[in-house]
């Protein structure tokens, strides 16, 4: 702490600055998003987690301002139980594993950010413990469940050509939902069947369409007559802006996607609860069992490290399951 103590000597203001939490935050979050050049979504995650634990402290602490110093491993440890005991709001569950470890990734980004930018005296972030995490069984369609969720689409409306086009284009790219509805219509190479995308970290990568994937998308630009930029639009909800050119105000939400895959997905009738997140499963599954590599799935999903992709390998893995069937006495 000595940086800091020797602050007060200096200014009173600076030293309340750096020693309040709540400015280093804002410093912090600045930080993310000119230096480590993070998407604003990754930011607002920080964002939200930070200040989830800075109420805490307050709370905890009973102190209407935070200071590096209140930062202890008891407090974390205390933050650590809080979460562990919290009920979720949306599942009314209690928070999984692998949500409360990405709170306290958040926090120890954060401590990282002020030991070696900031030279404040605080928590080593390498003294928080992640714990174990929860084993993840992706949920993903086989054949015939994607069979019945591609084929209930009401296609005499344009939505339901668009939907289809959402649906093969998911299963087809791998795409995460919110790279998704980023995509304008310049984005697509129609010709060569593939495009780049800024995924996670904004790490660029190609991603492929299969041949069913651009027939329906163009089926579904046969339906428009709009020079709009979105590639997916909507056509319910609030009008399209008097300023907007471009048609960003009708671009298709997140929200709205996850509607439409669930919404389908119950019409046809499958046992899986669907998401976008499902046909990603789907595609990097159909991928592995029919012979592709850990590697080239990693770098079409635009997974940072091979072992998130491994989730799959137990699901694909075909030596296990022809040596069960060898060897297995009935």
């Amino acid at each position: 702490m000595e940086d800091v103590v020797n602050l007060v000597f200096v200014s009173p203001r600076l030293y309340n600055y750096y020693v309040n939490v709540e400015n280093l935050l804002i410093d912090y979050l600045e930080f993310c998003e000119i230096d480590k050049n993070l998407s604003q979504d990754t930011i607002k995650m920080y964002h939200y987690y930070l200040n989830d634990f800075l109420a805490f402290s307050k709370s905890h602490l009973e102190k209407p301002v935070v200071s590096v110093k209140d930062i202890s491993l008891e407090l974390i440890q205390k933050y650590r139980i809080n979460l562990n005991r919290r009920i979720s709001a949306k599942s009314h569950e209690s928070l999984k594993r692998n949500t409360q470890k990405t709170f306290l990734v958040a926090i120890r980004a954060f401590l990282k950010y002020l030991i070696v930018k900031r030279s404040l005296d605080t928590v080593a972030p390498a003294q928080i413990d992640l714990g174990k995490d929860e084993a993840r069984v992706p949920k993903y369609l086989n054949g015939e469940q994607l069979e019945r969720i591609m084929d209930v689409q009401n296609l005499d409306k344009r939505s339901g050509v668009r939907d289809r086009a959402i649906l093969e284009v998911l299963f087809s790219t791998g795409l995460r939902v919110s790279e998704l509805v980023k995509l304008n219509r310049d984005s697509i190479n129609v010709e060569t069947r593939e495009f780049a995308v800024v995924g996670k970290g904004r790490k660029l990568r190609t991603v492929y369409l299969s041949q069913e994937a651009i027939k329906w998308l163009d089926k579904y630009f046969q339906t428009r007559n709009d020079d709009f930029k979105p590639l997916f639009l909507r056509y319910s909800g609030r009008k399209m802006k008097t300023e907007d050119v471009d048609g960003a105000s009708l671009r298709l939400t997140v929200r709205s996607v996850q509607r439409l895959v669930k919404k389908y997905a119950l019409k046809s009738g499958i046992s899986v609860d669907a998401t976008p997140h499902s046909l990603r499963h789907s595609m990097a599954t159909n991928l592995l069992l029919n012979g592709a590599d850990l590697r080239s799935v990693q770098e079409l999903l635009g997974h940072t490290n091979v072992s998130t992709t491994q989730i799959y390998t137990h699901i694909t893995n075909k030596r296990l399951k022809d040596v069960h069937d060898l060897y297995l006495k009935k």
